[in-house]
């Protein structure tokens, strides 16, 4: 029986980062790569496909850092409130 893949949804994924990352907020998981145990997502910017980086896929875990989908911004400080 194979192993279950860690994170089997990941490419494709949206994701609104809560600060500005690179200038932008809203990224989509373009591509995936497995390190031994680690996962890792490249993540590009929806409205600058030239601006992408790599990012361990267990930090979009963390809800302080980034948000499934992509959230507007008047949304993001409304739940801040």
């Amino acid at each position: 029986m194979p192993k279950k893949q860690k994170f089997p949804y990941l490419v494709g994924s949206k994701w609104t980062a809560q600060e500005d990352t690179f200038g932008w907020r809203h990224f989509i998981v373009t591509n995936r790569k497995n390190e031994k145990s680690l996962v890792f997502a490249e993540l590009k910017a929806t409205c600058d496909r030239s601006v992408s980086f790599w990012l361990n896929a267990k930090a979009l875990k963390d809800r302080n850092l980034w948000q499934p989908g992509w959230i507007a911004l008047s949304e993001q400080i409304a739940e801040l409130v």
